[in-house]
């Protein structure tokens, strides 16, 4: 008897070969005269890197996106970044319903797997509130984004509303503004108050979401003791991004504070408003209201930090993930403490999920460490620059030293798969883990202590 091809497939297949697909086909799509906005067809390597970029929700552009894209072309980078910031799964089962057709059980598996849930049932509501949710959000930021680009631009400053919405949503980081990112509107309340939300809103994840709505409507009930009663992962993840975001802002101000290129010459209002966005985009979005290569050694370093921890999971983000860091950071103080446990809020985590957060980390590592080596061995650029470079790539940041444009073409290659690989690794091993379980072991080996540290 035959089987199923989809179920020869594992999740960790379907979302590795989802987004080569996506990406490959957004390549030609690009390469198109039609996508070019003087109606000469980009080289392919240049329309791969690009489409790379937007569907890993990257925002890395060897080509300025303003003046090099058509509408056409530009139209395909949403449709990209939309593919890459919601997950190919979403996609697929979102169409799936559109069409009215039948979710089957190992359509579910996918989506549980995906998103890491515990439970089968619910999982097609699950995916609409998904969907339903990304749109509100997005169109929510638009209305407000287009108070500043209508009046600014036109007609046209709709449809420079709706991408940047998607784009910030997603932590995408591309834009079609300027060259120079955001850095026209560095102290534009309303511009820098619309991203951070949507970056953060992006970077939480959704399972983050349906815990905090499902704790607010009961807020009553728990007499407004809401953080009580959210999901340890909720808890976890809410208090990293809160931590990371203002130590990063702090770690700015300071560093930035006496820098000429920077900050010297702001009030210190501005000050706080610029290390604060900067501590928010670092963490996978990509946006930009300073250049990146006037900031110190040492905000760099930072920064090169916050991007590889990233947001957090079943999110928009990449990086290793808030918990993930969280989970490690918790793990070593137990051990230097001498405790067996590892917990959280009065919870304990388990040793699986603490060998996943092992996992993810040390393949993050290992991706950041290889491209940066072999980055630095086709270029001249300054280490800083590279580390800076390969890490945005690693995590999906899009944040760059003015390095990307550059890049002769093994660089581009380099970046392409480092893009490719920070967005679909960590995921695919977090996910492998649930795809094949193993018989349990009747006969173990000797144990035996080994030396560490």
């Amino acid at each position: 008897m035959k089987k199923n091809n989809q179920m020869d497939m594992s999740t960790t297949q379907v979302i590795m070969f989802g987004f080569l697909i996506t990406i490959l086909v957004g390549s030609v799509l690009l390469a198109l005269p039609i996508s070019s906005a003087n109606g000469n067809a980009v080289p392919f390597l240049d329309a791969l890197f690009t489409a790379t970029s937007a569907t890993c929700v990257t925002g890395l552009v060897t080509l300025p996106v303003v003046t090099t894209w058509s509408l056409f072309g530009q139209i395909v980078l949403l449709l990209l970044i939309q593919i890459g910031g919601m997950g190919v799964i979403t996609i697929m089962s979102g169409l799936m319903i559109l069409l009215n057709k039948r979710i089957g059980i190992m359509d579910r598996v996918l989506i549980q797997d995906a998103f890491n849930l515990n439970s089968l049932s619910g999982l097609v509501r699950f995916v609409k509130k998904v969907i339903m949710g990304t749109l509100l959000v997005e169109g929510v930021g638009a209305v407000l984004y287009m108070f500043v680009f209508v009046p600014e631009y036109g007609a046209k400053g709709i449809w420079i509303s709706v991408f940047t919405s998607v784009s910030a949503f997603c932590n995408a980081g591309i834009d079609l503004i300027s060259e120079n990112s955001l850095c026209d509107y560095v102290f534009h309340p309303l511009i820098n108050v619309v991203t951070s939300i949507l970056i953060i809103l992006g970077g939480l994840g959704y399972i983050v979401w349906w815990d905090v709505i499902r704790v607010i409507k009961n807020w009553k009930q728990w007499r407004g003791k809401c953080f009580r009663y959210l999901s340890l992962h909720s808890k976890i993840a809410i208090s990293a991004t809160l931590i990371l975001i203002f130590v990063g802002a702090v770690a700015f101000y300071l560093f930035e504070y006496n820098n000429p290129k920077t900050m010297q010459d702001y009030t210190v209002w501005q000050r706080i408003e610029v290390s604060l966005f900067q501590s928010i985009t670092t963490r996978t979005a990509g946006f930009a209201t300073i250049p990146q290569q006037n900031l110190s050694n040492a905000s760099a370093i930072v920064s090169v930090l916050l991007m590889f921890i990233g947001g957090s999971p079943v999110g928009t983000a990449g990086g290793i993930k808030t918990v993930t860091a969280a989970v490690l950071v918790a793990t070593m103080i137990a051990a230097v403490r001498n405790k067996d446990e590892v917990s959280f809020f009065g919870r304990d985590i388990t040793r699986k999920t603490i060998a996943k957060a092992v996992a993810v980390m040390s393949m993050s590592f290992i991706i950041l460490f290889v491209s940066t080596v072999m980055l630095s061995a086709v270029t001249d650029a300054d280490a800083l620059d590279v580390l800076y470079e390969t890490a945005s790539a690693t995590a999906t940041v899009g944040l760059t030293r003015n390095l990307t444009g550059s890049l002769n073409a093994w660089g581009k290659m380099i970046i392409i798969v480092t893009m490719y690989l920070g967005r679909i690794g960590p995921i695919s091993l977090a996910v492998a883990f649930n795809t094949k379980k193993e018989s349990p072991n009747i006969v173990r080996n000797p144990v035996e202590e080994i030396s560490i540290g």
